[in-house]
């Protein structure tokens, strides 16, 4: 598939069929994900997959509030829970503490008190380790629509995050952070999921948020 077409097809897939996933997609995607740019190509990203049933409906139990409005999911949440894989992209800060304590970056060294963004903020503009492992979550997902197949990357609920942590085995010191996660599977047929926001919010095209020069310029 051209490159174009990969970045026009990629889609939020809200439900999915029960068809099961070739591994070698999901091999690929991870492989392709190790492509994005990291600081100081510190690479501090890491990739929980989740692949079996028993894993995935573990995942989604500490995920989910134990108790749902009518005692069932709703139809965003059932369409979801259908995708046979679940990717979790988790940041590494250690990583970077670790690459910018190397000669190369001594200048540029962080500290354990770059753990406060608060802290960091003197330093470096924002916590690199979570911009670039969304990157790579990007590329993952757009290595799956080259392969025919739909995602939807999502956040955890905030409440949840420490569940879906011990439940990942993500604790203790140095333990790798989850940004969201990402469900890969057959697409469902249209219809069958929640419609996301695309659905009644029009596409912002490019001219109206580019600015040449400045901030205020536009593009002419």
């Amino acid at each position: 598939m051209e490159f174009a077409e990969v970045v026009r097809r990629r889609r939020m897939t809200r439900a999915y069929t029960d068809a099961p996933v070739d591994p070698g997609v999901v091999e690929r995607a991870l492989d392709r994900a190790t492509r994005a740019p990291s600081a100081g190509f510190s690479q501090g990203w890491a990739f929980v997959v989740l692949d079996s049933p028993d894993a995935v409906a573990g995942f989604w139990r500490a995920q989910t509030d134990d108790a749902l409005p009518d005692g069932s999911p709703d139809r965003w949440l059932r369409g979801m829970m259908g995708a046979p894989v679940v990717v979790v992209p988790c940041s590494r800060r250690d990583a970077y503490l670790d690459r910018y304590a190397a000669p190369d970056k001594a200048r540029a060294a962080l500290s354990e008190a770059d753990a406060d963004p608060d802290e960091a903020a003197g330093r470096w503009a924002m916590p690199y380790w979570h911009l670039d492992t969304a990157m790579a979550a990007l590329l993952l997902q757009q290595s799956v629509v080259d392969d025919g197949l739909g995602c939807c990357f999502f956040g955890l609920v905030p409440h949840r995050v420490d569940a879906v942590k011990e439940r990942l085995g993500l604790v203790g010191d140095g333990a790798p952070h989850p940004i969201g996660a990402i469900t890969i599977g057959h697409p469902a047929d249209p219809g069958h999921g929640a419609r996301g926001s695309a659905a009644t919010r029009r596409r912002t095209p490019w001219r109206e948020v580019a600015h040449r020069g400045a901030w205020g310029a536009g593009w002419s």
